[in-house]
């Protein structure tokens, strides 16, 4: 038996998605830069595609820019936020302490450049406090990015709150939403959003492709100088069968949304409540204001390296973390975030739920999870240690 439980991850193509590439890649490929008919037909093919995802998120076509998914679009976000304030004369930018890398590495960088960032701190629920946020504010703040749900702990934030305060400051407002697009409605115009990052595979589409909105109005700053593609903003000849795989991709997970969630929600309480029996255990992030198929624990006394491991063996796909940092031996700096001690962080495990995930699967996640915690802990110095009073337990 195989259970594939790391969706935040990567998500496996869909049919609508592979059938869009094919169709592409054996009759619309022409250059859409191409004045003939086969080109022309490729151009009305990207455009088809741009309209379609627009139209997911409240959007109109010409704010979508089609990226190589969502780490460029946060570069291409984060820089334009700093250029644009920086010919205003302000260079301060807030975001938080459990970001993604992209983001993250990207303010580094632009410290580096002149720019001041204040990190908000992100509560054990792993929520933001908008009051904190409208507190750190300043005359010279410039952008503000939070992610809308966080890619380990899968908490969604108070996206319409946060740019309603950015709104009333004059303060630009990005959301990385790479793990939000798709799973949870989006309304940009109506959650005051002004530019938003995503990524096609973490919704059943390909990899290798996202897309940035930016609100009409906000000029973009180029990251790829070259041609004049993308309305000037991205230079390079298109992916088209891959823009279209993404539009019918996240056209289809959004049109089954209203059906797949509650019951995803349904199916991640059920593997919390059974998580939550394992002695000294904790979830990570607030139990409702989370993503539907997200679920995130801390298992005092054991690594989380060994669990996966011996949770493979059993065929179940699973994580510590993020994906982009699998291969870091540090704890992850979104527990740490949240307060969770070295110790305890590096006993985490993040299981995420596709819309294919039955009752059947979720009972299988929970005992087998439940029987290799205790076998780890069965021959780990740190439990001995803990259950002997030697040290006092955290969870």
């Amino acid at each position: 038996m195989m259970i594939y439980a790391d969706n935040a991850a990567t998500t496996k193509m869909s049919r609508a998605a592979i059938e869009a590439m094919t169709a592409c890649l054996e009759e619309e490929y022409g250059n859409p830069s191409s004045l003939y008919a086969l080109g022309q037909r490729a151009k009305e093919r990207l455009e088809q595609a741009r309209g379609e995802i627009a139209a997911v998120i409240g959007a109109d076509p010409g704010e979508i820019t089609i990226t190589s998914g969502g780490s460029e679009a946060d570069n291409q976000a984060l820089r334009t936020g700093a250029a644009l304030g920086k010919r205003a004369g302000k260079t301060h930018i807030i975001s938080t302490a459990f970001e993604h890398h992209a983001i993250l590495h990207t303010l580094k960088r632009l410290e580096e450049e002149g720019f001041s960032v204040t990190l908000l701190p992100v509560h054990e629920d792993g929520l933001v406090r908008v009051e904190e946020l409208e507190a750190a504010i300043r005359e010279d703040t410039c952008l503000v990015s939070v992610m809308y749900a966080n890619n380990e702990i899968g908490t969604i934030q108070p996206i319409r709150e946060i740019g309603e305060i950015c709104r009333k400051h004059g303060v630009l407002f990005h959301t990385d939403a790479v793990q939000a697009v798709g799973h949870v409605p989006i309304d940009v115009k109506d959650q005051n959003i002004d530019m938003l990052s995503s990524s096609a595979h973490k919704f059943h589409g390909p990899k290798g492709i996202g897309f940035l909105y930016a609100r009409k109005g906000v000029r973009l700053v180029n990251l790829i100088e070259g041609g004049a593609q993308e309305r000037g903003k991205r230079a390079g000849t298109e992916n088209v069968a891959a823009a279209a795989a993404m539009a019918a991709a996240l056209k289809e997970t959004a049109g089954s949304m209203a059906e797949t969630a509650p019951r995803l929600r349904a199916l991640r309480d059920r593997l919390i409540a059974g998580l939550r029996e394992i002695p000294h255990s904790a979830l990570n992030g607030d139990a409702e204001k989370r993503l539907p198929g997200n679920v995130n624990f801390c298992f005092e006394g054991i690594e989380g390296e060994s669990l996966l491991l011996l949770l493979d063996d059993r065929g179940i796909c699973a994580s510590s973390g993020s994906a982009c940092t699998s291969g870091s031996l540090d704890p992850s700096h979104v527990l740490l975030a949240i307060g969770r001690v070295h110790d305890v962080a590096h006993g985490s495990l993040r299981l995420t739920l596709g819309e294919d995930a039955t009752e059947e699967d979720v009972d299988y996640l929970i005992r087998n999870v439940k029987e290799v915690v205790e076998y780890l802990r069965g021959f780990s110095p740190i439990w001995r240690d803990l259950v002997q009073g030697k040290a006092r337990f955290i969870l």
